[in-house]
């Protein structure tokens, strides 16, 4: 399975206003593996960069001057992406300025969800954590991601730390196989099964005390309150 794991930067937040791509930063991941192949490109937008997303990301008209346009790099970017699951945090943010840069290059390109499966991780960490705040520092702080090093965004940093997040959360069994992986991703023998025997002594049952389901009941009553009514312990089955 690969994916890419995708941000951007801007000259601003609106492309029906004329604003531009100024860096692409992708990670590749097979089968949740970082590669190390990965896509970066800073660009000429041909306009300026308004104050605001530059004190976000910190890039200057004068150190775009000399690189590429968005139509320069068009197809190289095509090819990395093709076939791959596209993970970015908030996408209809970068696949609206892809798209519109896209269409510059030729008016019947398709969007890029046509091109590419989209997962959403901002939706995605939303429905794990409603009513919480789901920003990639956030999410960073939720999993103990280090961010330590981004004191400004960019597209390629923001790329690698989210890759890190949805690894995190996306975390777990990754093969129902049930027989042993092996360190280049192929399948050992399946074991035998073993079973207990039946004469073995019956287990232990510790009932819990009164002030652990009081205190059982108190957790669960909080996390009722934080979630805002969502806690599916509290649901009947």
């Amino acid at each position: 399975m690969r994916q890419v794991v995708l941000d951007t930067e801007t000259t601003g937040l609106e492309p029906a206003e004329g604003h531009r791509i100024i860096e692409i930063g992708c990670v590749e991941l097979i089968d949740r593996r970082l590669t190390g192949n990965n896509f970066h490109q800073y660009l000429q937008p041909q306009r300026a960069i308004e104050a605001g997303a530059a004190d976000v990301h910190g890039i200057t008209d004068d150190f775009l001057r000399d690189k590429p346009r968005f139509a320069d790099v068009a197809e190289d970017f095509l090819d990395y992406i093709r076939g791959a699951e596209l993970i970015i945090h908030n996408a209809p943010f970068d696949l609206g300025f892809l798209d519109h840069e896209l269409r510059l290059c030729r008016a019947e390109a398709p969007p890029l969800a046509e091109l590419c499966a989209v997962t959403d991780t901002l939706v995605l960490a939303r429905a794990l954590h409603p009513g919480q705040r789901n920003s990639l520092d956030a999410l960073c702080k939720r999993y103990q991601v280090d961010n330590s090093h981004r004191d400004r965004h960019g597209a390629l940093l923001d790329a690698e730390i989210l890759a890190d997040v949805y690894l995190a959360m996306t975390g777990g069994q990754v093969s129902l196989a049930l027989g042993h992986q092996t360190e280049a991703g192929g399948l050992r023998g399946r074991e035998p099964v073993r079973r207990l025997p039946a004469q073995r002594p019956r287990l232990l049952v510790v009932r819990a005390s009164e002030a652990e389901t009081n205190a059982h009941a108190a957790q669960l009553a909080e996390i009722e309150r934080a979630s805002g009514g969502v806690c599916v312990w509290l649901r009947e089955s």
